[in-house]
């Protein structure tokens, strides 16, 4: 007798049953957790996913429904929750439900995003849905698009990759503050290694940044540069001073790039958005909407000034996007991406500008953005606590009073083994900082204040 095969995710009244699993999981899962990381460190969560797990490829099946419940309960028994407020490391929100939901939608269907004959909706949905958002980026320019990528680090090595297709050669100028992937980028793509203006203020210094490019190595070979800066660097939420930066791009010849995969969706705020003046002055621009915008990763953005600038990408597979189909038509989209196969990952994305406007979203934007001024003010009024300085977007560096980097570093170490708060850490001052970066909205006051008791109360251990 032929086992019976599981139906299809596309069959929703089979996908309604599993959905009811899977959500009861999640909900129990979270309350075996009871709080924002489970407790006992690495070696005790991955003791109990092999206990649960057993054998990971059984000969004979369990069912569809025994197979979701058990898993992905403990996967949620074992998460770092960013849905908790004291979850705050790192740059990892809590995605909105409706975002979620879309995600879901776009599994079931399973669009494949490499040839319009397997996309129809979803390629022309892509199509309309960047245009608009790189029209937030540069408001003024004729012919703005963006492409979805995986994150910052993809949509850094595609401005790179642009780049050197533009000129033949590039060399990349980075801060110091730089994200890792640009010299991952350039190691990639056969570029030199990026050359360093040093940011001992933690932004860049138009002025270093000039000298830079008026010297060696930047012109060792006299060939083009590209200057990445950045809005919203990973360590301390820092602007780098974008319209300085651009003035002396234009003035010595250099093109500009800019890694908003952090700052960028400050766009959509009113009230915030002037700290990116200088932005639409960048040929390139990173966003990521899986940082301050609450999307499910991955929701990257590249955005270009000019759509012209993506024509160095195309490709053809005659399989995909043989020319008679496209001189008939059919849109090619191998072009929209360096992945082949990829899901149609801006739909949950479209699902949320149409529900939440620019307004809702600037307003979630703005709403971190308080938190991390009233944490802030919450450090400096704590007699035992130091603050690195007022943030800019929503993080916030502070340590105790007095204590050495070890004890600091213990103290993060110690509420991650206690599933108790998930705090991040960084360099600054050459000393080491606690990370609070706050992305979730929902937060209060009172968990903020949770957050420094328990910072606190690690001090006196």
């Amino acid at each position: 007798m032929r086992a019976a095969h599981p139906p299809p995710a596309a069959d929703t009244t089979a996908l309604s049953r599993l959905l009811g699993t899977a959500l009861d999981a999640l909900r129990e899962g979270a309350r075996a957790r009871g709080g924002p990381l489970p407790a006992g460190g690495p070696e005790a969560v991955a003791r109990r996913v092999r206990e649960v797990l057993g054998e990971p490829f059984p000969e004979t099946g369990r069912g569809s429904q025994e197979a979701l419940r058990t898993l992905v309960r403990v996967l949620a028994e074992g998460a770092a929750d960013p849905a908790d407020p004291l979850c705050a490391a790192h740059l990892h929100t809590p995605p909105l439900a409706l975002a979620a939901a879309a995600d879901l939608a776009a599994s079931a269907l399973n669009p494949s995003m490499d040839s319009w004959d397997q996309a129809p909706a979803a390629s022309a949905l892509e199509a309309e849905v960047t245009a608009a958002l790189a029209a937030e980026v540069f408001p003024a320019a004729p012919h703005p698009d963006a492409l979805v990528t995986t994150g910052g680090t993809e949509s850094n090595q595609l401005a790179l990759l642009l780049a050197r297709e533009r000129h033949g050669r590039v060399t990349t100028v980075v801060g110091a503050n730089a994200h890792h992937s640009f010299r991952r980028a350039a190691w990639l793509l056969g570029l030199p290694e990026p050359v360093v203006v040093p940011t001992p203020s933690g932004t860049i210094d138009p002025e270093a940044l000039r000298e830079t490019l008026h010297g060696a190595p930047a012109r060792t070979d006299g060939g083009p540069v590209l200057v990445a800066a950045t809005a919203g660097t990973t360590d301390g939420g820092l602007i780098d001073p974008l319209p300085e930066i651009a003035e002396v791009c234009a003035g010595a010849r250099a093109e500009l790039h800019v890694d908003a995969a952090y700052g960028g969706p400050v766009l959509f705020s009113s009230v915030h958005r002037r700290l990116l003046d200088g932005l639409d002055r960048a040929r390139t621009v990173t966003v990521d909407l899986h940082k301050l915008g609450w999307q499910p990763a991955a929701a990257g953005l590249l955005a270009v000034r000019d759509a012209a600038d993506l024509a160095v990408l195309g490709h053809t597979a005659d399989y995909l996007n043989a020319d008679d189909d496209t001189e008939a038509g059919l849109p090619d989209l191998l072009g929209r991406s360096l992945r082949t196969t990829r899901r149609p990952d801006v739909l949950k994305t479209a699902v949320t500008l149409r529900a939440l406007g620019r307004t809702g979203l600037g307003a979630l934007v703005d709403r971190c953005m308080e938190l991390a001024q009233d944490l802030a003010d919450r450090v400096e009024k704590a007699p035992g606590l130091d603050l690195r300085e007022r943030p800019v977007l929503t993080t916030v560096l502070f340590r105790p009073t007095g204590a050495d980097d070890t004890t600091v570093a213990a103290i993060r170490r110690a509420l991650l083994a206690g599933g108790r708060a998930v705090l991040g850490r960084a360099e600054a001052d050459g000393r080491l900082w606690l990370k609070a970066t706050l992305l979730n909205p929902h937060a209060t006051p009172g968990d903020l204040d949770r957050i420094l008791t328990l910072v606190e109360g690690g001090t006196h251990r």
